[in-house]
């Protein structure tokens, strides 16, 4: 498609995604309000919870309290800004804060995917080498894997954002750009462009593909030698601890990979942009508003742990471990 004259760097787009919503607005804006809210404060209890009690700190939990703040960040970074929209006549944002948005939902997004692969590599070794599990996933280790996932997805987003400001976007008589979505996300910004966005598109799947498939193939592995090492215990009540330990981290490894899988890695013809928006809603808002309730009402430790600070509002002290 070719640019008008009137195309721009820097226009104004805007966020259209429920315009067209069968339910009321005032109505998607208490349902994402409780979302937020029910996000921030499930995350923020499973933090206070994990830090102040020393029987959750091990490496599993200092993952997943870093889990809690990036979905935490994922929220934040879209649900505010969905919520004052849809109270607005005029839901516009601009060049600049759209692409800060979309750097920060990538940095947030992609760092979750990959500390969700650390923790499969943490399964793998508490249940395949027990013996070595506190020498080897130590306290430092688990920091310096949150770090390079920080690092890794820091430099992904910056390339994508290198690839979208020299694009052009057509916008109207007053330099407005439709976006049929509800935060500036990769495919709809690539879909509005009047530019090449061919390197754009090579990039996500070759680079991101890249990304994803590294991830996806230490989930598989470490899950593979999990499965053997279940099926070689010689008790049932084993197997069972065993099993219970990987479910919820499985459950949200599923729903978090095919919601990404399904929005980022289809050709565009197969999907619509109403499908793409609904697969986005259940990444940005289900996923970080699941993940502290799957973990902790699977959990018998974090269950514990929070019937002891709402009980009394103390935490039961014990001898600090290598993680105090």
């Amino acid at each position: 498609m070719g640019c008008t004259p009137n195309a721009s760097h820097s226009p104004v787009f805007l966020l259209l995604g429920f315009s067209r919503a069968r339910i009321s607005p005032n109505l998607l804006f208490l349902l994402f309000l409780a979302i937020y809210l029910a996000t921030i404060m499930g995350n923020v209890t499973l933090v206070l919870l994990i830090s102040r009690d020393s029987r959750l700190h091990s490496p599993m939990y200092y993952l997943l309290r870093g889990l809690s703040v990036i979905d935490m960040g994922l929220s934040t970074v879209t649900l505010p800004q969905l919520l004052v929209h849809l109270v607005s006549n005029y839901p516009a944002i601009p060049a600049a804060r759209c692409l800060a948005q979309f750097f920060f939902f990538y940095a947030f997004g992609v760092t979750d995917t990959l500390v969700i692969s650390v923790m499969a590599l943490d399964r793998y070794v508490a249940i395949c080498d027990p013996l070595h599990y506190h020498s080897v996933m130590n306290r430092r280790l688990c920091a310096r894997l949150l770090a390079l996932s920080w690092m890794v997805s820091i430099v992904h987003t910056m390339l994508h954002v290198g690839l979208l400001l020299p694009l052009y976007w057509a916008g109207d008589a007053k330099g407005n750009v439709n976006l049929p979505h509800f935060f500036c996300d990769h495919q709809p910004l690539l879909r509005a462009s009047c530019s090449d966005i061919h390197s754009n598109e090579l990039a996500i799947f070759l680079e991101g593909g890249f990304l994803m498939l590294g991830p996806c193939a230490l989930i598989v592995l470490s899950y593979v030698r999990i499965g053997a090492t279940i099926l070689r215990l010689p008790s049932a009540a084993g197997r069972h601890r065993a099993v219970s330990t990987c479910g919820s981290h499985l459950t949200m490894v599923g729903f978090l990979y095919g919601t990404i899988i399904w929005v980022y890695f289809q050709p565009s013809s197969q999907n619509s942009q109403e499908q793409d928006m609904v697969a986005s809603v259940m990444y940005t808002a289900i996923t970080p508003l699941a993940n502290p309730f799957v973990y902790s009402l699977r959990n018998k430790d974090v269950k514990s742990a929070l019937h002891r600070l709402l009980g009394w509002g103390k935490v039961i002290s014990l001898p600090k471990s290598h993680f105090g």
